[in-house]
């Protein structure tokens, strides 16, 4: 190398931190006694005065995968996330840079999302290809069929979700056996040789229960389907590379049993996976407050499943059942897996007996908001859990888990 490029890489150094134009000090601390894996740290960036285009985060001299999303799709970056873990009674300080130019930087994706139109000249279902962003429809339209695996589906290497594109809205689940990104390989139908690598598939049948963690309406007696609505869209609202969110909106809904006047509302919710964790936070954002509606989520009963519950917003089942219809059921098996849900308890009204289709709660929001999270597992997995005294012991302990969250310093 000679004096010129070396002069030249000196100042291209020199000229770099000049392209920060915010530098943050965050101090991430743990004051649990158990250590913290895969735990998500978000910073809002509306408190800095710079339209962040990039950023990048380093620890102990190392560069990490970080995020920047545009929730409310303006054009200009809400949020930066990141993923840690910390040690028990122990803090770890991160460095973040936001810049105003450039574009946002890439690392390889942990987790993945997908809509696509169903493309009738293409008959194999792992190959499809009319991929798409977003899509609304008018009251009246169902667009359930013209949509492959039915709405968006979504995965990090551990679980897979995917989210009925119909009245039902329902959330549905695909197990795995590996730890891996599958779904851009199987679109959630894997063929007869990815099975026999040991690819998931579609573990839960789900019919017009509640799945697992659907919110419908609630008419005193039973959860409703979302069916008075105006408009009804979904959108990939971020593709990674370590969360991905869809936005679920029904805009003009009329629930029933809610409040006396009827006036139509809108409901915006948005389904959140972090790698490395099993749960899909649900944040859901009414158009005008909404505590005097009664609204209904929970999980479906699996036939034959036995039931956990705290009675204070943790609930699981573990059961068998077909993962598929009857009239479907050539090619598939019995499929054992355990489901969760956790509702902080300023949002339960009820938590309603199982009865033959779910495990129910009878929820309202609080203002114009609610918040929830699911998780699940399957027993096909070669790094999870194979019973329900597992099952449960670990639904404990993540809501442990989050009831102690990390405390973030900004400086």
């Amino acid at each position: 190398m000679n004096k010129i490029q070396i002069i030249s890489i000196i100042a291209l150094f020199a000229v770099l931190p000049s392209l920060a134009q915010k530098s943050i000090n965050v101090t991430v601390t743990n004051n649990h006694a158990k250590a913290k894996a895969k735990v998500p740290v978000v910073l809002r960036l509306d408190r800095y005065d710079i339209d962040v285009k990039t950023a990048m985060v380093t620890t102990e001299g190392k560069e990490i995968p970080c995020q920047l999303d545009d929730l409310d799709q303006d054009g200009r970056m809400d949020e930066l996330c990141f993923i840690t873990d910390v040690d028990a009674l122990a803090s770890r300080l991160f460095r973040v840079n936001l810049y105003d130019t450039g574009t946002p930087r890439s690392y390889e994706s942990q987790v993945y999302v997908e809509m696509l139109l169903s493309n009738k000249k293409i008959k194999k279902n792992n190959k499809q290809n009319l991929y798409i962003s977003e899509l609304t429809v008018d009251k009246g339209t169902n667009p359930y069929w013209q949509l492959h695996h039915h709405g968006a589906a979504f995965e990090n290497e551990m679980v897979a979700y995917r989210i009925y594109f119909d009245h039902r809205q329902t959330v549905d689940i695909y197990g795995k056996y590996k730890k891996q990104l599958e779904l851009k390989e199987t679109q959630f139908y894997p063929d007869e040789k990815q099975k026999a690598a040991m690819y998931g598939d579609d573990v839960l049948w789900v019919g017009s229960t509640l799945g697992l963690g659907t919110l419908r309406g609630w008419d005193g007696e039973k959860p409703t389907m979302l069916d008075n609505v105006e408009q009804r869209s979904q959108k990939i609202i971020a593709r990674g590379p370590i969360r991905t969110i869809v936005e679920v909106k029904d805009k003009g809904w009329i629930p029933q049993g809610g409040a006396s006047d009827a006036a139509p509302i809108d409901m915006t919710a948005l389904y959140t996976l972090y790698a490395g964790r099993r749960e899909c936070n649900v944040d859901v954002k009414f158009s005008r407050p909404a505590s005097g509606y009664k609204l209904a989520t929970g999980f479906i009963n699996v036939k034959g499943s036995t039931e956990f519950s705290d009675g204070d917003g943790l609930r699981g089942c573990w059961g068998t059942d077909w993962p598929v219809s009857a009239k479907d059921s050539i090619g598939h098996k019995r499929e054992t897996v355990g489901l969760g849900i956790y509702i902080p308890n300023k949002y339960i009204e009820t938590e309603e007996p199982a009865n033959k289709d779910n495990y129910a709660y009878v929820v309202k929001p609080v203002e114009n908001e609610l918040h929830y999270k699911i998780t699940f597992c399957s027993d096909n997995e070669t790094f999870g859990f194979h019973s329900d005294k597992e099952w449960f012991a670990f639904l404990r302990e993540w809501k442990d888990d989050l009831a102690n969250p990390v405390r973030i310093k900004l400086k």
